[in-house]
């Protein structure tokens, strides 16, 4: 590198750290960001990549990250000091597992506050997360964290993502209990690899819980059982030592069974409303964590049974129609192929599904999806889900590669609408089949070329049979 580049390099170093330093470290109380404000947030993004090497970039974040959480933390009066904070991290089922610990607590009489990707409940008081993103603002965080602390809930139960662990977005919280649903493929946009990707989840269980809780089926648990807990570790599943053993499982239409035994001696015989192999992992990484937390066995089953319905997991969105309709948010290869294996089970004729996949995310998955699909299901619509900033024809291509290498290109048909696809899937749908529509699941709006556009798969699918 000449002097003259290594000049340059350095003057555009120091505009970029200028930059940064006028940057506001937290946004006060009820204000959001204006245009202005992000411009020189993309701005500041776009200079630091553009001028510096990968791994200063790294630094940079980190720092600008970990002093922003504290300053907002503080801004807001540490709101999260003090409360008991259960954490449940994984690619698949963590909006799930929340919500049946967040019953038991409730149905053991503790008063709770719960934040995940569909829900958000702070003292009985829920709303639909509309936020549409995969992590939360740090300002949005501390703001739930008050309002949990406000109300003296006596348990918060999170939901805690990769890129929230990775940016550093939960610094400072206290948390009492880890929970570990699974991993599988995806994000890899974000961490470049599965390994990575581990990484970012083990910042969950690095800071040693009092009490951690894994999955013993899963392919990554020896990596998570490096972890060490202050006070005692739980593994659950099928698996021969799992301490929390199924033992025995029932699937049906609207609902499943299970034994789960604890220690080899206590048996709990556990019954949900929600259907599928999968949530009966969900609900005993739920009743594990409960368990080890004390609460007695009648509650476990009972709050385990009181969870009727999540927004847009495996929900059913109609009950007058001579075919089943449902919508789900699996938007990863291995949830679609949970989803789809649970579905053909309970479905007597056909299994009819609608889907697609999200732009700006990680591509790789899209062609295994394809796959996926194309082996499961019994008639394929092909769509559109969010494409944000990418070509909508050039992603739903890459699933169709997958879908046409196992052979199922003609079962398929693809039609760009998302509306259209949908009604055209009710359209074929006859007597015993079930339509099954992925990808969005309880969100309330798409991102289309970058404009947010109001939607909701149930919706449509109510509008479209009220018609009819």
């Amino acid at each position: 590198m000449t002097s003259k580049h290594r000049y340059e390099k350095s003057r555009g170093f120091a505009n970029v750290v200028a930059i940064f330093a006028r940057f506001p470290l937290f946004v006060p109380k009820q204000k959001c960001y204006n245009k202005e404000t992000m411009g020189i947030k993309q701005k500041l993004v776009k200079g630091v990549r553009g001028t510096l090497p990968t791994g200063a970039v790294r630094s940079l974040e980190e720092s600008y990250r970990k002093t922003r959480v504290k300053a907002v933390s503080a801004r807001y009066g540490n709101p999260a000091k003090g409360l008991r904070v259960i954490a449940v991290t994984g690619t698949n089922g963590k909006t799930t597992t929340c919500c049946y610990i967040n019953q038991i607590w409730k149905q053991a009489g503790y008063k709770t506050a719960m934040f995940t990707t569909a829900l958000i409940e702070v003292a009985g008081k829920t709303q639909l997360n509309d936020l549409n993103a995969t992590v939360a603002t740090t300002a949005r965080m501390q703001q739930f964290f008050a309002d949990a602390r406000k109300a003296k809930v006596d348990f918060v139960v999170l939901e805690i993502t990769s890129h929230a662990l990775d940016q550093h977005k939960l610094d400072g919280v206290p948390i009492e209990a880890a929970v570990m649903t699974n991993l599988t493929q995806d994000h890899l946009d974000y961490h470049k690899t599965m390994e990575n990707y581990a990484a970012a989840k083990g910042k969950l269980f690095a800071e040693e819980p009092r009490y951690i809780v894994l999955n013993r089926d899963d392919e990554w648990f020896d990596f998570f059982d490096e972890f060490t807990a202050l006070e005692q570790k739980m593994t659950y599943g099928k698996h021969d030592e799992a301490e929390a053993k199924i033992t025995a499982t029932k699937l049906y239409k609207k609902g499943s069974e299970a034994n789960v035994v604890f220690d080899h001696q206590t048996e709990l015989e556990l019954a949900t409303h929600l259907p599928g192999e999968f949530n009966i992992a969900n609900m005993t990484a739920a009743a594990s964590v409960c368990y080890l937390l004390g609460v007695n066995i009648e509650d476990i089953i009972t709050g385990v049974a009181d969870l009727e319905s999540i927004p847009g997991r495996f929900e059913r969105v109609t009950e007058d129609l001579p075919y089943e309709v449902n919508v789900d948010y699996a938007h990863t290869s291995d949830a679609l192929e949970k989803l789809l294996q649970t579905v053909k089970e309970i479905t007597k004729n056909r299994v009819i599904l609608v889907f697609g996949a999200c732009g700006d995310r990680d591509a790789g998955k899209r062609p295994i999806m394809g796959e996926v699909a194309a082996r499961l299901a019994d008639r394929i619509i092909l769509t559109d889900e969010e494409s944000y900033n990418e070509d909508p024809t050039a992603i739903r291509q890459q699933v169709f590669t997958g879908i046409e290498a196992a052979g199922g290109a003609a079962k398929t048909t693809e039609i760009a609408d998302r509306k259209e696809a949908i009604k055209k899937a009710l359209d074929v749908a006859v007597k015993g089949d079930t339509v099954l529509i992925t990808g969005m699941g309880h969100e309330q709006f798409r991102i289309v070329k970058g404009e947010k556009l109001p939607w909701n798969d149930s919706a449509v699918v109510r509008e479209l049979t009220e018609k009819a």
